[in-house]
């Protein structure tokens, strides 16, 4: 076990899917100790929540705390209203044409990274990782560099740390300009095991990935570019035969 007084700490955002798990991945390969933090925000897919656990433990996480922020009752998107349909079976152009999808949360990544400069202050941590890409992605404005280079001058700018205890908080998005195939070769020369995440935005009644949403479909051309066999797909596939067998 290490030393937790005596290590550098990252606070990690972890969804639970395979972007923020390589993301922390990098930070554990850098040497932090990763602090998880996963949000249940009432969003549709929360089975991503239990990847979340798995992934931060298998991870050698110090700790994985998950913080309840209901985001159902502000509405404004695919993943949090049952009124707004998640689109489905959009070609790669559709997605990388519509601007920005419904499935996008309000101010999201602005409200998880706040959490997580938080925790990172009561721990005394100056950096924060987080999962965003702004190339293979699916259009969101809070994934974009410039969003990042904000908020870390914000963090900088609105915490006790920083204007007097001399913290220089620093936001790392090391997957910001990788393209998704990239970002899975990377988690498997880490070891990432990446069965053991969640992409899907609308899963079945029985709790399986659709296949068809943006996020099914920019995942599994993530691996088949990568070259990289997904075996999350390939169990959930195998596991849905032989429920509907023994059905």
């Amino acid at each position: 076990m290490p030393d937790l007084m005596n290590t550098k700490k990252a606070v990690t955002l972890l969804s639970g899917g395979l972007d923020s798990a390589t993301a922390a991945a990098i930070a554990a390969s850098e040497g932090y100790t990763l602090y998880c933090l996963s949000f249940d925000y009432g969003q549709r897919h929360k089975q991503e929540l239990e990847s979340a656990a798995l992934t931060a433990r298998s991870l050698g996480s110090a700790q994985h705390m998950v913080l309840s922020a209901d985001m159902r009752k502000l509405g404004g998107s695919a993943l949090t209203s049952s009124s707004i349909h998640v689109p489905k079976d959009r070609n790669t152009h559709e997605m990388e044409s519509g601007g920005v999808p419904v499935t996008y949360v309000p101010a999201r990544n602005t409200i998880f990274l706040s959490y997580a400069l938080a925790w990172a202050e009561v721990l005394g941590s100056s950096d924060i990782f987080i999962g965003v890409n702004a190339v293979d992605y699916s259009g969101y404005p809070d994934c974009r560099p410039e969003f990042i280079t904000a908020f870390e001058r914000l963090a900088n700018l609105s915490t006790k740390a920083s204007v007097e205890g001399g913290i220089d908080f620093k936001i790392h998005a090391p997957l910001i300009h990788m393209t998704k195939a990239e970002i899975i070769q990377m988690g498997e020369k880490l070891g990432v095991d990446f069965s053991l995440t969640w992409s899907c935005y609308h899963p079945d009644a029985e709790g399986y990935p659709c296949g068809r949403c943006d996020s099914c479909k920019i995942r599994a051309k993530g691996f088949r570019e990568a070259g990289v066999i997904d075996h999350a797909a390939k169990k959930r596939g195998q596991k849905r035969s032989k429920n509907e067998l023994a059905g």
